[in-house]
């Protein structure tokens, strides 16, 4: 039985690097599936948390991989700007859930602000040598955002949104997500296709989105 409902899913991390070098291509992307695909198709983002919650300190090592990281993404996807400045300036955690839960507690005051949320822990993160890890620079965003503080506040550190964040992450597992970020298209029938991602063209990703909903109309 079909479902007649198809659901293009990013799944992505507000602090994964990939998904802030994918960002400029990624809305061209909805952009054109908005206005050239002949089957609408439903966008709907999921939260895959890259990383647990640690007060520890990350290592040396890992910080010189994260550092070349995002060196090789700065040659491989044009425009993609880093402030190095931050592994001077910030004790970095291997720590990502507490941005997603921002991400989620900003949901729950209308999709606009959740859209907002990512964009501003990225360039707090990757441009203003920010560390989004800690809870007072997610906190500092909320207001630059004009959030509804109390609320924004309640649902950060609710029970309820540590549960939807582990509800996201395992319903992306179950989907097949093998890293940030993946676009995975649920057709009518309810069968999972993984889009590939290209970081400097949206014509590649938006043929194969076609061809799905091609075959299914």
């Amino acid at each position: 039985m079909k479902n007649n409902i198809q659901t293009l899913y990013y799944i992505h991390d507000p602090m994964c690097s990939w998904c802030w070098a994918f960002r400029p291509v990624w809305l061209q992307l909805q952009a054109e599936l908005k206005h050239q695909l002949s089957e609408p198709i439903s966008i709907q983002y999921l939260l895959g948390g890259l990383a647990a919650d640690t007060d520890l300190a990350m290592p040396p090592s890992m910080q010189k991989q994260i550092q070349r990281h995002w060196q090789v993404i700065g040659q491989r996807v044009r425009g993609t700007q880093f402030n190095f400045d931050f592994w001077i300036q910030c004790e970095a955690r291997r720590s990502t859930y507490p941005a997603c839960r921002a991400v989620i507690a900003a949901r729950g005051q209308g999709i606009h602000f959740e859209q907002a949320m990512i964009f501003a822990i990225q360039q707090a993160y990757y441009l203003e040598a920010c560390n989004p890890s800690d809870d007072a620079v997610l906190l500092k965003i909320a207001a630059q955002l004009a959030l509804q503080p109390d609320q924004f506040y309640t649902d950060f550190y609710a029970t309820e949104t540590k549960d939807q964040l582990q509800q996201e992450i395992k319903q992306s597992q179950s989907m097949g997500c093998a890293g940030f970020p993946s676009l995975i298209l649920n057709d009518e029938d309810g069968i999972n296709h993984n889009i590939g991602i290209d970081y400097n063209h949206t014509e590649p990703m938006f043929k194969q989105i076609s061809a799905v909903t091609h075959h299914e109309s």
